[in-house]
């Protein structure tokens, strides 16, 4: 132990440890699906109940396609339909499209924002030389996420293309607001998880 102790500062060491982000938050994520399953969930299978059913989703254009489309599958399966793997197997060939789907920010704060206090030097280098960034310094501090999803379809017979259905386009919101009070938060509200329960 002795030994240890005496030549303990000469020994080198060193730990990491490696942290990964996702390319899009879990916040974001839930206020998407959310807003996509409650459009969704307003949508009219009755015309199609019992139908063989081809989705053809070519026309959604956003890059959330496979959740909405996901919650679309989901919503017809429960309301009677049999979906088709191809346009061949299917009667009937369902469009569907959106008028958008993507999350609004809006931040707001009542204080000192981080200022960077530069230390002589220029470029892009600045702020390894030495630059300082002041912290961030909030009376109150709000952050509001709302999340929006657009869904609409067009239903038509696969060999006459007479149609059969449409429905919508119908919106789904879902929103998510944090608080911060002298520094202090954040008091989480809205209709995602992880949220505080309303008092």
């Amino acid at each position: 132990m002795l030994l240890l102790v005496l030549i303990g500062p000469t020994l080198g060491g060193c730990a990491a440890v490696r942290v990964t982000d996702p390319p899009r938050t879990a916040t974001e994520q839930f206020l998407l699906s959310e807003a996509a399953s409650r459009a969704v969930q307003q949508l009219s299978a009755a015309a199609l109940r019992d139908r063989q059913v081809y989705i053809e989703d070519r026309f959604f254009a956003s890059i959330d396609k496979p959740l909405v489309i996901g919650e679309l599958r989901s919503h017809l399966l429960l309301n009677g339909v049999r979906l088709a793997e191809s346009r061949e197997e299917g009667q009937i060939v369902l469009e569907v499209r959106t008028h958008g789907v993507g999350v609004d920010r809006y931040d707001y704060l009542l204080g000192l924002p981080p200022v960077l206090i530069p230390a002589g030097g220029t470029g892009v280098d600045e702020v390894a030389t030495g630059s300082i960034v002041t912290p961030e310094l909030a009376i109150l501090k709000n952050t509001r996420q709302r999340s929006f999803a657009s869904v609409a379809f067009v239903a038509y017979w696969g060999d006459t293309g007479e149609v059969v259905a449409s429905s919508g386009p119908f919106l789904g919101q879902a929103e998510r607001e944090d608080w911060w009070f002298f520094g202090v938060g954040p008091r989480t509200t809205g209709d995602i998880p992880p949220v505080e329960p309303e008092e």
